[in-house]
Protein backbone atom coordinates (compact mmCIF):
# COMPACT_ATOMS: atom_id res chain seq x y z
CA UNK A 1 0.00 0.00 0.00
CA UNK A 2 1.55 3.31 -1.11
CA UNK A 3 1.69 6.51 0.87
CA UNK A 4 -1.11 8.18 -1.07
CA UNK A 5 -3.56 5.36 -0.31
CA UNK A 6 -2.64 5.45 3.37
CA UNK A 7 -3.22 9.20 3.44
CA UNK A 8 -6.62 8.81 1.76
CA UNK A 9 -7.68 6.12 4.24
CA UNK A 10 -6.56 8.27 7.17
CA UNK A 11 -8.49 11.26 5.83
CA UNK A 12 -11.61 9.12 5.39
CA UNK A 13 -11.32 7.83 8.95
CA UNK A 14 -11.01 11.32 10.37
CA UNK A 15 -14.12 12.39 8.48
CA UNK A 16 -16.22 9.66 10.08
CA UNK A 17 -18.77 11.07 12.61
CA UNK A 18 -17.33 9.06 15.51
CA UNK A 19 -13.83 10.30 14.84
CA UNK A 20 -15.03 13.88 14.55
CA UNK A 21 -16.93 13.58 17.85
CA UNK A 22 -13.88 12.09 19.57
CA UNK A 23 -11.72 15.01 18.42
CA UNK A 24 -14.21 17.77 19.32
CA UNK A 25 -15.44 16.23 22.59
CA UNK A 26 -13.78 15.21 25.82
CA UNK A 27 -14.40 12.61 28.50
CA UNK A 28 -14.56 12.22 32.24
CA UNK A 29 -13.79 9.39 34.59
CA UNK A 30 -13.48 8.98 38.32
CA UNK A 31 -14.02 6.99 41.47
CA UNK A 32 -16.30 7.21 44.48
CA UNK A 33 -14.87 5.84 47.73
CA UNK A 34 -16.06 5.67 51.30
CA UNK A 35 -14.85 4.85 54.79
CA UNK A 36 -18.36 3.85 55.81
CA UNK A 37 -18.81 0.28 56.95
CA UNK A 38 -20.73 -2.03 54.61
CA UNK A 39 -24.28 -2.78 55.77
CA UNK A 40 -24.72 -6.05 57.66
CA UNK A 41 -26.48 -9.02 56.08
CA UNK A 42 -30.27 -9.25 56.39
CA UNK A 43 -31.60 -12.03 58.60
CA UNK A 44 -34.38 -13.87 56.77
CA UNK A 45 -37.33 -14.87 58.97
CA UNK A 46 -39.53 -16.65 56.37
CA UNK A 47 -39.30 -18.26 52.93
CA UNK A 48 -35.81 -19.49 53.86
CA UNK A 49 -36.25 -22.38 51.43
CA UNK A 50 -35.94 -19.86 48.59
CA UNK A 51 -34.24 -16.89 50.22
CA UNK A 52 -31.72 -18.62 52.47
CA UNK A 53 -31.14 -17.81 56.13
CA UNK A 54 -29.52 -14.43 55.42
CA UNK A 55 -28.92 -12.16 52.46
CA UNK A 56 -26.28 -9.52 51.73
CA UNK A 57 -27.60 -5.98 52.23
CA UNK A 58 -26.35 -3.85 49.32
CA UNK A 59 -27.49 -0.51 50.78
CA UNK A 60 -23.80 0.25 51.35
CA UNK A 61 -21.76 -2.02 49.08
CA UNK A 62 -18.01 -1.40 49.39
CA UNK A 63 -15.27 -3.01 47.32
CA UNK A 64 -11.90 -4.28 48.58
CA UNK A 65 -10.19 -0.94 47.82
CA UNK A 66 -12.95 1.19 49.39
CA UNK A 67 -14.87 1.85 46.17
CA UNK A 68 -18.59 2.49 46.65
CA UNK A 69 -21.01 0.69 44.34
CA UNK A 70 -24.50 1.78 43.24
CA UNK A 71 -23.80 5.51 43.09
CA UNK A 72 -25.57 7.34 40.27
CA UNK A 73 -23.24 9.98 38.82
CA UNK A 74 -24.89 12.62 36.61
CA UNK A 75 -23.49 15.39 34.42
CA UNK A 76 -26.13 18.07 34.92
CA UNK A 77 -27.27 19.77 31.75
CA UNK A 78 -25.64 17.22 29.42
CA UNK A 79 -28.24 15.25 27.50
CA UNK A 80 -27.52 11.54 27.09
CA UNK A 81 -27.09 10.75 23.37
CA UNK A 82 -29.12 7.54 23.66
CA UNK A 83 -30.71 7.04 27.09
CA UNK A 84 -31.94 3.56 27.94
CA UNK A 85 -35.63 3.09 27.18
CA UNK A 86 -36.08 -0.07 29.23
CA UNK A 87 -34.71 -1.41 32.50
CA UNK A 88 -35.12 -4.96 33.79
CA UNK A 89 -35.56 -5.79 37.46
CA UNK A 90 -35.23 -9.46 38.36
CA UNK A 91 -36.49 -10.98 41.61
CA UNK A 92 -33.71 -13.44 42.40
CA UNK A 93 -33.23 -15.21 45.74
CA UNK A 94 -35.43 -12.59 47.37
CA UNK A 95 -33.42 -9.59 46.14
CA UNK A 96 -33.83 -7.14 43.28
CA UNK A 97 -31.15 -7.54 40.62
CA UNK A 98 -29.68 -5.10 39.76
CA UNK A 99 -30.25 -2.85 42.76
CA UNK A 100 -29.73 0.53 41.00
CA UNK A 101 -30.39 1.49 37.36
CA UNK A 102 -30.91 4.56 35.16
CA UNK A 103 -33.54 4.88 32.43
CA UNK A 104 -34.62 7.71 30.14
CA UNK A 105 -37.94 9.53 30.54
CA UNK A 106 -40.85 7.71 28.97
CA UNK A 107 -39.08 4.41 29.58
CA UNK A 108 -40.38 1.04 30.71
CA UNK A 109 -39.64 -1.23 33.65
CA UNK A 110 -39.76 -4.95 32.92
CA UNK A 111 -39.95 -7.08 36.06
CA UNK A 112 -39.52 -10.84 36.31
CA UNK A 113 -38.89 -13.56 38.90
CA UNK A 114 -36.76 -16.66 39.16
CA UNK A 115 -38.08 -17.60 42.62
CA UNK A 116 -40.73 -20.21 43.42
CA UNK A 117 -42.40 -17.86 45.89
CA UNK A 118 -44.80 -14.91 45.66
CA UNK A 119 -43.07 -11.60 44.96
CA UNK A 120 -44.55 -8.19 44.26
CA UNK A 121 -42.82 -5.32 42.46
CA UNK A 122 -44.00 -2.05 43.98
CA UNK A 123 -42.68 1.19 42.47
CA UNK A 124 -43.05 4.50 44.34
CA UNK A 125 -42.00 8.07 43.69
CA UNK A 126 -39.92 10.03 46.21
CA UNK A 127 -43.09 11.57 47.72
CA UNK A 128 -44.48 8.10 48.46
CA UNK A 129 -46.98 8.05 45.58
CA UNK A 130 -47.33 4.51 44.27
CA UNK A 131 -47.03 4.11 40.52
CA UNK A 132 -47.88 0.43 40.37
CA UNK A 133 -47.90 -2.83 42.30
CA UNK A 134 -47.71 -6.08 40.32
CA UNK A 135 -47.62 -9.65 41.60
CA UNK A 136 -45.22 -12.34 40.39
CA UNK A 137 -46.53 -15.55 42.01
CA UNK A 138 -44.53 -18.07 39.94
CA UNK A 139 -41.04 -18.16 38.43
CA UNK A 140 -40.70 -17.22 34.77
CA UNK A 141 -43.38 -14.50 34.84
CA UNK A 142 -42.48 -11.18 33.20
CA UNK A 143 -44.48 -7.95 33.26
CA UNK A 144 -43.85 -4.48 31.79
CA UNK A 145 -44.97 -1.12 33.14
CA UNK A 146 -44.35 2.46 31.94
CA UNK A 147 -42.34 4.85 34.13
CA UNK A 148 -43.84 8.34 33.88
CA UNK A 149 -41.97 11.52 34.77
CA UNK A 150 -38.41 11.92 36.04
CA UNK A 151 -36.72 11.48 39.40
CA UNK A 152 -35.85 8.75 41.89
CA UNK A 153 -38.15 5.72 42.07
CA UNK A 154 -38.04 3.18 44.89
CA UNK A 155 -38.71 -0.48 44.15
CA UNK A 156 -40.00 -2.72 46.94
CA UNK A 157 -41.77 -6.00 47.63
CA UNK A 158 -44.81 -6.28 49.90
CA UNK A 159 -44.05 -9.92 50.61
CA UNK A 160 -40.40 -9.46 51.57
CA UNK A 161 -39.97 -6.00 53.15
CA UNK A 162 -36.16 -6.11 53.11
CA UNK A 163 -36.08 -6.15 49.30
CA UNK A 164 -35.09 -2.78 47.84
CA UNK A 165 -34.19 -1.41 44.43
CA UNK A 166 -33.92 1.99 42.78
CA UNK A 167 -34.56 3.37 39.31
CA UNK A 168 -33.41 6.90 38.45
CA UNK A 169 -35.37 8.35 35.53
CA UNK A 170 -33.38 10.99 33.65
CA UNK A 171 -32.40 12.02 30.13
CA UNK A 172 -29.11 13.50 31.34
CA UNK A 173 -25.79 11.72 30.95
CA UNK A 174 -25.55 9.37 33.94
CA UNK A 175 -23.63 6.28 35.05
CA UNK A 176 -23.85 3.82 37.94
CA UNK A 177 -20.64 2.93 39.79
CA UNK A 178 -19.53 -0.69 40.00
CA UNK A 179 -18.04 -2.51 42.96
CA UNK A 180 -14.75 -0.65 42.36
CA UNK A 181 -16.57 2.70 42.67
CA UNK A 182 -15.53 3.76 39.18
CA UNK A 183 -17.50 5.56 36.47
CA UNK A 184 -16.77 7.04 33.03
CA UNK A 185 -18.35 9.32 30.44
CA UNK A 186 -17.30 9.48 26.79
CA UNK A 187 -17.99 12.06 24.05
CA UNK A 188 -18.90 14.93 26.38
CA UNK A 189 -19.20 18.40 24.81
CA UNK A 190 -16.55 20.83 26.12
CA UNK A 191 -17.68 23.05 28.97
CA UNK A 192 -17.92 23.31 32.74
CA UNK A 193 -20.66 21.29 34.40
CA UNK A 194 -21.89 20.17 37.80
CA UNK A 195 -21.33 16.50 38.52
CA UNK A 196 -23.89 15.23 41.02
CA UNK A 197 -23.91 12.00 43.00
CA UNK A 198 -26.91 10.07 44.31
CA UNK A 199 -26.68 7.23 46.83
CA UNK A 200 -29.54 5.68 48.75
CA UNK A 201 -28.03 6.25 52.21
CA UNK A 202 -24.75 8.20 51.96
CA UNK A 203 -24.11 11.81 50.88
CA UNK A 204 -21.58 13.03 48.31
CA UNK A 205 -20.87 16.69 47.55
CA UNK A 206 -21.52 18.04 44.05
CA UNK A 207 -18.33 18.60 42.06
CA UNK A 208 -17.58 21.04 39.22
CA UNK A 209 -15.90 19.42 36.22
CA UNK A 210 -14.42 21.07 33.15
CA UNK A 211 -14.40 19.07 29.93
CA UNK A 212 -11.73 19.92 27.33
CA UNK A 213 -11.81 18.53 23.79
CA UNK A 214 -9.54 15.54 23.37
CA UNK A 215 -8.79 15.21 27.11
CA UNK A 216 -10.12 13.26 30.09
CA UNK A 217 -11.14 15.04 33.28
CA UNK A 218 -10.68 12.95 36.43
CA UNK A 219 -12.73 13.20 39.59
CA UNK A 220 -12.29 11.51 42.98
CA UNK A 221 -14.89 11.96 45.73
CA UNK A 222 -15.65 10.43 49.10
CA UNK A 223 -19.11 9.47 50.32
CA UNK A 224 -19.96 10.06 53.96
Amino acid sequence: MNGRVVALLLAATLLMPGAIAAQSHGSASGVVTTKAAPTRPVRVTFDQRVCGNQLPDEAVLVGPAGGLANVVVTLKGVKAPSPAREVRVRNERCAFVPRVQVVGTGGTLKTSSTDAVLHTTVVQQANGRQLFNVALPVPGMELSKPLPGAGVLRVGCNTHPWMRGWVIVSDEMAAVTGIDGRFAFANVPPGTYEMTFWHESLTIATQPVTIVAGKTATVAVEAK
